[in-house]
């Protein structure tokens, strides 16, 4: 996206009521975010090979991107000529100022 980019109009989408006020343009769509992240499971998928998959999650924050991605790359497992193993860990930080 680039930094001159204006968004779209906020009436092309379901904007919830309770946030219609506070929102103007909505920059990147959901259907956007989902398609990358398929892809993000292709090209991981690819430049693993055969390779075990470990996937860490930091917490409080990237837990929905985290399970997005994890169902895209089990579906690729599935439905692909290859299976690999996956394992699945959570850390939590804390960031110090």
């Amino acid at each position: 996206i680039r930094d001159e980019e204006n968004g779209y109009n906020k009436n092309l989408f379901c904007i919830p009521k309770h946030y219609e006020e506070d929102l103007e343009r909505v920059f990147i769509p959901h259907g956007l975010i989902l398609d990358r992240t398929e892809r993000l499971a292709r090209d991981i998928m690819q430049d693993m090979g055969n390779h075990h998959i470990v996937a860490l999650c930091v917490l409080k924050g990237g837990y929905k991107f985290f399970a997005d991605l994890l169902d895209h790359i089990k579906a690729l497992n599935q439905n692909g000529d290859k299976s690999v193993p996956i394992t699945v860990d959570f850390v939590r930080i804390k960031s110090y100022c």
